[in-house]
């Protein structure tokens, strides 16, 4: 398994990173420790969660992933062998304080976590999200603390837009803190828009990318068909995060992007699968791509991104499945 620096930053990590986050929902628990068991065969050893998963749950099941995670981990015990990464933001219980990114919510999460975990240090502890109402410097001086305490290696975000990243950045210098090392974006073939300004200013930054959505929920797979209904058991019907993505990417612009690469990807012998995780990781910057699996036979078309090579024929399809696409609103929140 090739093996990358966060960045500038002293962490080595996998250049895949097993996803969890359908882990006890889409993924039943055998499945899910099968899945696992798989991954750290072959040397798969830099895990994501959140304590907001599985996606697609409700607020009941908010930290059940984490919660399958720990129970794995003290059946293996592999803990030092692994590079765990968790995530706090969203509401994960009711009454005040009960989400963002103040002091308050922090110290509870992660303790919270560290329990699910069942271990005492978190590798890459992650903002799921950037909280407008609490001050960036209160934000920072928690992770730092926790960094101090030895419950936390290293602090990261995700889904910050450039500019928040940049005010982070700042804040970090401003009060000789260690700040954020990396930045977890959405990324894909379908999906660029963090090559304009925050992909640069990682590069320039020195900060680690670990890119989530390289196969677009699945959708880059080309396993779909405009017309056809939704397959259960998918992202398109997961919960309360099948709206979401099917707003991202079942498209008809989308459609007929995939079909278009999915022509030329065949034709030379190549799994749309790898081809998509391949040039993600083959992008200037990106330091980690996070793959999934619903079985574990799945996660052998990731694997195999790792040995895709690129010709300029490819490299152009590639290219063209995101420039034929109509430009979209900016969401919201990223403004």
């Amino acid at each position: 398994m090739e093996k990358r620096r966060m960045g500038k930053h002293g962490l080595e990590v996998t250049a895949l990173c097993m996803g969890t986050m359908t882990f006890g929902l889409q993924v039943e628990e055998q499945a899910s420790r099968t899945i696992l068991d798989k991954a750290v065969d072959h040397g798969l050893v830099f895990l994501d969660t959140s304590d907001a998963y599985p996606a697609g749950g409700t607020r009941e099941t908010v930290g059940g992933t984490e919660a399958l995670l720990g129970r794995w981990i003290k059946d293996k015990g592999n803990r030092d062998s692994l590079i765990i990464a968790t995530k706090c933001f969203v509401p994960t219980h009711a009454g005040p304080n009960n989400w963002g990114l103040s002091r308050h919510h922090i110290m509870r999460a992660v303790e919270a976590s560290l329990t699910r975990l069942g271990t005492d240090y978190i590798d890459l502890y992650q903002s799921h999200g950037f909280d407008p109402h609490t001050p960036i410097d209160e934000t920072l001086r928690a992770f730092e603390d926790l960094v101090t305490a030895g419950k936390v290696r290293y602090a990261g975000c995700s889904n910050y837009p450039a500019w928040r990243l940049a005010e982070a950045l700042q804040a970090a210098e401003r009060n000789h803190l260690s700040g954020y090392i990396s930045v977890q974006p959405r990324y894909n073939l379908l999906y660029r828009d963090i090559e304009v300004e925050l992909l640069p200013m990682c590069r320039s930054r020195g900060l680690g990318v670990i890119v989530y959505n390289p196969l677009a929920g699945g959708f880059l797979s080309g396993r779909y068909q405009p017309g056809q209904d939704f397959e259960d058991n998918s992202r398109f019907t997961l919960g309360t995060s099948a709206d979401m993505y099917r707003e991202r990417y079942w498209q008809e612009a989308q459609f007929q992007a995939v079909e278009t690469l999915k022509a030329v990807v065949e034709a030379k012998g190549l799994n749309m699968v790898s081809v998509a995780v391949a040039w993600v990781l083959a992008q200037p910057g990106i330091t980690s791509a996070l793959i999934g699996a619903s079985r574990p036979e799945q996660l052998d078309a990731n694997l195999a991104a790792l040995e895709v090579e690129f010709d300029d024929e490819l490299r152009a399809a590639c290219e063209a499945a995101w420039w034929t696409l109509p430009r979209r609103p900016v969401q919201p929140g990223y403004r």
